[in-house]
């Protein structure tokens, strides 16, 4: 074996080179697991040697792994407290066949050599275990993982080295009530709580929502669950249905009687738009917030199921290792804990201005129970176009009022094609503005009266400004962290705060990306670090992403501006590409809006920066490219991909054409 991975493995694992298999002699998995390290012996002999440890029965088995030890626990409850390798607290909880773990080097006079000993208990000592592997599965993928032969990444910006952490003082004996405790049960603190439970840890979480402004109030799931990312994907598809309806069902024939085709006969050939439907904001509403408590009942059982103990409470720190809770009958009480996350997120940023408490947030949109009417949306962040064009989308009459530029931090060229798309579908932008003052009308709608002097009336202004991290009421300062005064978010290292033992997680940690995703996977990375014995940081480059505007948009990497501002306008080179989706090109009204495409390249290496998709199923065709972006994809590799054909994603295995050389480019052909 010559790849330098693999004499690394095989190098470390010299220094732990005895494998104990125990189990029961009629356990299949016992005898696979077995065997598969007996080959492995035969292979390396020199590098390592397997004990087995066969008991006659299950039950004796048993006895040996649960109950022995003179009434203490039996061995995998000491193995559990092994602090030598942050993964053995998962033996504790491991009750199966086989039972498999690492133990020192011996001398060769006392070790056992292939096969069984005299008595299954013999050569299982506590003291010689350097790390627990786990049952059958865990030593096969063990097993592979050291002799996988890895081809190194050679392209620049692939892997991520080791995380490198502050130690925290964790000690599987320590005397605090909780292993780790999760401050929030939003997606990032429930995947965390959940995987260091599965670890061996035992875990609580503390979640307690606490009323928006306008008394909006919501289970267990967190932000996207409740009022984020789940409610307003399905009222986007509202809105996406509704769009269908009037402009490519009677296209397709759908709905269509021998009538109207003899009606459009007889004026323009050719077949006409439905008139826009009415729509039911209640039964909407309902049927979203129905789906979601589903959800939330969903989350208390599987948080059961896991073994985490839920804890509805307001949580707050007294130190670096207490919580003090209150519940919502003002119950107060205390948990102690050796590691804590937080994962708290964010919520709505109010609008600044007299009269800014009759502003509602998307805290409170899609629960709102009575039609929103006539709406302001106020700012131009991806939340607040979302929301207006989904509500234009079903038929409301919707304004915007842009300070500045729509969705910063967005690819520029790409943001301007969704404001031009908005307005096209009948979204009043009004720009260079902001709320000077908010206040009731007789009618009881809400009068604005906007910076530059003019006044409107609306039946709901929905405030989507930005986004402030949850941590006002965390007592940090007790804790000895300082949240960032601008935003309440929480500065972090790897995920660990500059107290070591709490580590925080999602939106509230500054510089994330106020992403669900991003919050999931680095939960469930940080702790296995913490518990699991892994030292792979969370890689934070290359997250893709959609907005749900009416016009979607998928995007990864850097956007055009940035890139150049990074690398340099020169060192560029941008393909790009306008299309009409193959289902819209039938429809007449529907056959002038243009999908689009395109790709940051560094011209020096052929690695692309950043790709950007304007078109449906925006999220459907950007995933499977975020993974080439997160492997180094060249250009080259994205144009030589064969495509499926009729797609959107394939135009970008098609571009050819640069913004330098200025040709057209539009699509032809199929």
């Amino acid at each position: 074996m010559n790849n330098p991975a693999a004499a690394s493995a095989l190098a470390n694992a010299a220094s732990r080179s005895i494998v104990h298999v125990a189990g029961y002699s009629s356990c299949g998995f016992y005898r696979r697991a077995a065997s598969v390290v007996a080959s492995l012996t035969l292979l390396f002999p020199s590098k390592f040697q397997l004990v087995e440890h066969e008991f006659p029965t299950r039950e004796a088995y048993r006895e040996w792994l649960i109950r022995n030890n003179d009434g203490g626990g039996g061995f995998r409850d000491g193995v559990g407290r092994r602090p030598t390798a942050p993964g053995n607290l998962r033996a504790t909880s491991h009750a199966s066949s086989p039972f498999c773990w690492l133990s020192s080097p011996r001398p060769p006079s006392s070790a056992s050599g292939t096969g069984g000993s005299e008595s299954p208990e013999s050569d299982a000592n506590i003291d010689d275990v350097v790390e627990f592997i786990g049952g059958c599965d865990d030593t096969l993928e063990w097993c592979r993982k050291l002799l996988a032969v890895q081809e190194p990444r050679e392209r620049e910006g692939v892997g991520v080295g080791g995380a490198n952490m502050v130690p925290d003082g964790h000690d599987p004996s320590h005397g605090y009530d909780y292993d780790l405790v999760v401050i929030g049960g939003g997606s990032g603190g429930l995947a965390a709580s959940k995987e260091a439970s599965k670890l061996g840890a035992k875990v609580a979480v503390l979640d307690y929502v606490k009323p928006s402004p306008a008394g909006s109030v919501w289970g267990l799931g967190g932000t996207c669950v409740n009022v984020g990312c789940i409610p307003k994907k399905l009222m986007h598809n509202a809105a996406l249905l509704t769009e269908s309806h009037v402009h490519d069902v009677p296209h397709y024939g759908i709905g269509v009687t021998r009538e109207m085709e003899a009606g459009w006969s007889e004026s323009y050939g050719s077949s006409e738009d439905n008139p826009v439907p009415p729509h039911g904001w209640e039964t909407l509403r309902s049927n979203v917030q129905n789906h979601i408590r589903g959800l939330n009942f969903k989350y208390r059982v599987d948080l059961r199921e896991k073994e985490v103990t839920y804890i509805n409470a307001l949580g707050s720190f007294l130190d670096a290792h207490t919580l003090e809770t209150v519940n919502s009958k003002g119950v107060k009480s205390t948990v102690s804990f050796s590691r804590c996350i937080i994962a708290v997120g964010g919520r709505p940023t109010p609008i600044d201005c007299p009269g800014g408490e009759l502003a509602i947030s998307s805290d409170d949109i899609f629960s709102l129970e009575r039609d929103p009417g006539k709406v302001l949306c106020v700012g131009a962040s991806y939340i607040s176009l979302e929301c207006a064009g989904f509500l234009r989308g079903i038929g409301r009459d919707v304004t915007v009022a842009v300070r500045s530029i729509l969705l910063r931090g967005f690819d520029r060229e790409c943001a301007d094609m969704i404001g031009e798309h908005m307005r096209g579908m009948g979204i009043t932008f009004i720009e260079g503005v902001v709320p000077a003052k908010l206040e009731r009308t007789e009618g009881g709608r809400v009068g604005v009266t906007f910076s530059d002097g003019s006044v409107d009336e609306y039946d709901t202004v929905l405030g989507a400004i930005g986004r402030t991290g949850d941590t006002s009421k965390l007592g940090l300062i007790n804790a000895g962290i300082v949240p960032n005064p601008k935003n309440g978010k929480i500065p972090a290292v790897h995920e660990q705060t500059t107290t070591p033992n709490v580590y925080v997680i999602g939106d509230v940690m500054e510089g994330c990306p106020e992403l669900t995703p991003v919050a999931i996977h680095a939960g469930k990375m940080l702790v296995r670090r913490l518990f699991g014995g892994s030292d792979r940081p969370m890689d934070y480059r290359n997250v893709c992403t959609t907005v749900f505007t009416p016009l979607e948009y998928g995007t990864v990497g850097y956007s055009e501006d940035d890139a150049a501002s990074k690398f340099g306008k020169d060192n560029l080179v941008v393909y790009h590409k306008y299309f009409v989706p193959l289902e819209w090109s039938i429809s007449a009204s529907r056959s002038h809006t243009q999908g689009f495409c395109k790709a940051v390249v560094d011209k020096l290496t052929d690695k692309v920066l950043g790709l950007h998709y304007l078109g449906p199923n925006a999220g459907e065709v950007m995933q499977g490219f975020g993974t080439a972006m997160k492997l180094g994809c060249t250009f080259d590799d994205i144009v030589e991909t064969v495509g499926i054909h009729p797609t959107t994603a394939e135009e970008f295995t098609t571009l050819s054409i640069t913004k330098d050389s200025g040709e057209n480019a539009a699509a032809g052909g199929c």
